[in-house]
This record gives C-alpha cells, structure tokens and sequence, in this order.
C-alpha cells in the first residue's frame, strides 16, 4: 500500500449528459415540509460543506444559492452537477453514513435546510411523500454516477486478468461508482504505470480515492478503503442477525427492520447472491417485462437500509458459537457478534467445474456468472455454457445477444425437468443457441486464458473447439462448513429445518423445548435457515423472499418465549 501518491493523470471526461429525474426540484410544500425540526443554514461562496470522504452529516436542501457538486481527482475536479434552490444534496450512501464520493462547495452566498442524517433516516421511514422523493432520487443518483464512472476508484486492469474481472464484479455489484481503465488498450501504457510507480505484474491496481494504491487487493480490503462498513458497531448484540443478502436473507432484513427488530446483515460479497448476477428475472411478481438481478438487489439493498437494517459487505461468517445463548457469530476480520435470533440465508454456490486444469482459468475464461462484464467480453465469439437450470437458460439467452453461438451442455436427456418452460422456448427457437444433451466438458488448455474446451457426447467422441470463455451453472453446493456440529443438515449438506427434522434427530440434537421446531426453525431453538441453503428449497427467488418474511414472522415468535 502507496499512501500520499498524487499521480497526474488526465480525469476522464464528463461526456455522458446527467439524468435530470436525478435532480428535482421540491414543491413549496415538500420544501416547507422539510423544514419542519431541521435548521436552516448559511453559508458564503466558496464555503466548502462536505469534503470527498467526510462521513457524510445529512443533507442541505436549497432556499438561496447554488451548490457545485465536483468528482476530485488530482488537482482537476469534474463537474457532477449544480444545485438550485429547491434541490437537495446526497445519494444512497448519505442514508447509511457511507463516505462521500463528492466535494460539495457553495459558488454563491445562500441558505440551505440542513437534515440531519439521523433525522434524515426518521423521515424517509414515516414521512411517504418526502421518502418517496429521497429515495427514489437517491437510487437514481447512484445509478447515474455508476453510469458516468464519476466515483473516486481508478481501476487499472486487463480484461484477461481474473484479478481485474473480480475487483470489477465486486465494485459493479455493490453498485460503487469507479473509472476502470484496461490496460490492454492503452497507447502509452509503460508512462501509465510509471505514474502510478506500479509495474505490470502488480496488475490490478486500485486507487482509492487517488491517493491509496491497493495491488490486487481482497474484497474486504476495498470494502476497508472506501468504508462500506463505516458506523456499524460489532461488539452491539442484535435481535437478529441474518448470514447472507440473498432474496431470502434481504426479504428477512426488510422485514425485520420494518417490524422494528435491530437487524444486521453479512455477506460475503455483495447484496443479491446468486439472483444478484441473472440478466433478467422474468417471473418475478410484479415485474411483468422483467428485472435484472442487479436491479432487484440494488432496490432491496436500499429499501432494507431504509428502515434501519445495517449491512457488512465482504464479511464472511466462519463460525456459529451455539453452546450457549446469546448466540454469536465469529466473523472472518476477527470480530463476534452477539444475537438473540440468528437467519441463516448464506445460500448455495455453483459447483466447480471438476475437470483437470479449470481451476487456473477461473475468471480468465472460466466464470459462474454470467452479467453484462462477462457478456462483453464474448462479443462475436463461440462460448459453451454448462448447465440446465433457469439460471443456465437466462444466461444462454443473455449471452446469445453478444456471442456468435451458444453451446448449452447437460448431463441429461434435455431441459423439461429443470427448467421453466418459456426458456425452454426461447433456447430451442434461438438460431444462436444449441442444446447438446448427455454432453460434458472433458478437457480445457490454454496459457494465461482459456484457448480451447472439449467436451464427450453420449456417443463418447469427443469435439474440440477454440473457446475462450466457458460458463459454468450446474448444481450447487450448500455454504454450511461454517455451522459444524451445530444444525441438522441433509446428506447433502443443506439445513434441515422444522417437520423435515425427525425426532431421532431432535433428540440427537438434544433439542431442549417441549415444543417442536416451529416453520423454517433449525434443530437449534432461535436459528432459522431460509433460501437456497435450505433443505427443500424451491430455488425461486420469489419463494426466497417469501420464506425470509415468513422467518420474520417466527422470529418475533421465539423472541416472545
């Protein structure tokens, strides 16, 4: 790590026009609303409010003057936008007390309501018409400096480098505005690096806020640098902490913060899980043209933060203290949270592809995911896609509109027991998209990327094509090493939980109570499991959400016994 390093480099250009629903302008009654209990401010030109990392103090809504919001990078700020009277500063990290991105400075005398970030939080939770304006205008501010790259992360990196596809993913789905910069296509790139006094090997390199340098730096050391856990007290008991921002574990969260229950949140990498990285969700209720994962995850993320639920990002949980209550979580940055309730959404991964060589290429050819980042870099190309799920079929469909072809592999007879029917239709009508069933990967190569994939079909030939990236969706492996000897789980390693459990198996579980587990109730009194982890589950992400509500509802139960 390079602290004070203040390399010149040119700002990137402010090119992309800003989203005016972004900025409004608050009506005489929102604005008389507002300042109701909150101070007004003066201040003079050039008065600076709130500096680039500040944690930020509230918001200032204009009555008089005008306010510059500026990116600072090096000695060139970039322009973000300027603020009349009427309009308001702050975006979704100003709610959870995350650093600020901006500078915020006073280009004519004014004065400026002044909300108090507590009080800013009372207001978007019991005041509807003012929290509708906040934070739909606060989500749409993070989605347009995420769009414009105006954050204070420079990205220096390859497209070829896993290194550089995880720091990206990980910024991407925690919805952290940063400027990536590939090194690959960059005419002078030896100058580039000798600024930054970095060399190639080093690669990825991340500037936090341009004066920081973190060579391929772990998730939890960028979440360290830019504060994405700024202001959460660990050594604070909770009445609930859920393992896992999944559908299940962030419908928990809602729920439970809503309903009054001090709720906080690990997860391991960022809000949405598996769900998180679908190119569109089709049969969600309510989104009858679709959504996203990313989309979803961002809105649950900001409506759990709404009603009080805190959230640690690139924390993983490694172990369940239950030999007594309160029961605690020991936390991979040496922290132990204490809980009266425990919801276990820690979720299922996607197996690894158990084929000799694989494991070098993940993230360099290889991927679990299939977002726009990894789409992109199949433009015009022959990729294969291992998989047969409704995950697998969103991901063949979304990756057609980018590659040359898709070559969707299963194990099975075809995609009728696995997967909903509408993407069975999309796959087999698509001219991009072939299906070749009783197929498996048996062999890939390559140097510093994949090169080349073969794969054996029920004939036993084998078929070898140049392919250079291989996605891989098939089946998925329970995250439950971490709750050893503690819960019942399946012969798969999933959690079992309320009538699933025998009584031979309470009974060697020494289950203490006279009554029986209660619905989604683990053989340990108080702990839930809830998603994809789960024994059972529907691995939809509509019956997710439903049984972390549900979970909820059962906690409130045994916080009453």
């Amino acid at each position: 790590m390079i602290k004070g390093m203040n390399a010149a480099i040119e700002t990137p250009p402010a090119a992309l026009p800003a989203n005016p629903e972004a900025f409004p302008v608050l009506t005489k009654d929102q604005l008389e609303h507002a300042a109701v209990g909150n101070k007004v401010r003066t201040y003079g030109a050039g008065e600076v409010l709130i500096e680039p990392g500040q944690s930020p103090p509230g918001i200032f809504v204009v009555l008089e003057g005008q306010l510059e919001v500026t990116r600072q990078w090096d000695r060139s700020p970039t322009l973000i936008t300027r603020l009349e009277a009427g309009q308001f500063t702050g975006e979704c990290g100003t709610l959870i007390g995350h650093p600020t991105i901006a500078r915020i400075v006073a280009t004519k005398n004014g004065r400026a309501i002044f909300i108090e970030r507590e009080r800013l939080q009372s207001l978007v939770q019991n005041e509807p018409e003012l929290s509708d304006v906040f934070m739909r205008t606060f989500l749409l501010r993070r989605a347009e400096l995420f769009r414009r790259g105006l954050g204070d992360v420079l990205l220096l990196g390859s497209d070829h480098c896993a290194g550089t596809l995880r720091i990206r993913e990980f910024l991407t789905r925690n919805s952290y505005p940063f400027w990536n910069i590939d090194l690959d296509r960059e005419q002078d790139m030896e100058k580039l690096l000798r600024q930054f006094k970095v060399a190639m090997e080093d690669v990825p390199v991340l500037i936090c806020r341009g004066v920081i340098t973190l060579k391929n730096p772990s998730n939890q050391e960028i979440a360290d640098c830019l504060g994405f856990n700024a202001g959460i007290v660990v050594s604070k008991p909770r009445d609930v902490i859920i393992v896992g921002a999944g559908p299940s574990g962030l419908g928990a969260a809602v729920y439970a913060a809503s309903e009054g229950l001090d709720a906080l949140i690990l997860e391991t990498t960022a809000p949405g899980g598996q769900a998180g990285s679908s190119s569109r969700i089709e049969n969600y209720l309510g989104f009858p043209t679709g959504i996203s994962g990313q989309e979803l995850a961002t809105r649950a993320h900001a409506q759990a933060q709404k009603f009080g639920a805190q959230v640690m990002v690139a924390r993983r949980a490694t172990r369940l203290n239950c030999e007594r209550k309160p029961y605690a979580i020991d936390v991979d940055h040496g922290e132990r949270i204490e809980a009266r309730a425990i919801i276990i959404a820690s979720g299922a991964e996607y197996r690894k592809l158990s084929v000799p060589g694989a494991v070098r290429f993940e993230g360099a050819g290889v991927y679990y995911s299939a977002t726009p980042m990894e789409r992109n870099l199949c433009h015009d190309e022959e990729v294969i896609l291992v998989g047969g799920g409704n995950a697998a079929g969103q991901a063949a469909v979304f990756l057609a509109e980018k590659a040359r072809h898709v070559h969707v592999l299963v194990r099975g007879e075809g995609l009728a027991d696995s997967m909903s029917r509408y993407l069975i239709r999309r796959i087999e009508q698509h001219p991009r998209i072939t299906l070749r069933a009783r197929t498996q990967v048996v062999a890939v190569e390559g140097e510093r990327h994949l090169e080349k994939v073969t794969w054996r079909d029920a004939t036993g030939k084998d078929t070898t094509l140049p392919v250079r990236h291989l996605f891989v969706m098939a089946g998925a492996v329970p995250n439950t090493k971490w709750l050893e000897g503690c819960v019942v789980l399946d012969d798969k390693g999933f959690i079992k939980t309320g009538g699933d459990l025998t009584q031979e198996e309470l009974i060697s579980a020494r289950w203490p109570l006279s009554r029986s587990p209660h619905l989604l109730e683990t053989s340990l009194p108080s702990v839930f499991a809830v998603g994809d982890v789960r024994s059972g589950n529907l691995k939809r992400v509509a019956s997710a959400v439903g049984e972390g509500s549900i979970a909820v509802a059962m906690v409130h139960r045994v916080l009453r016994e």
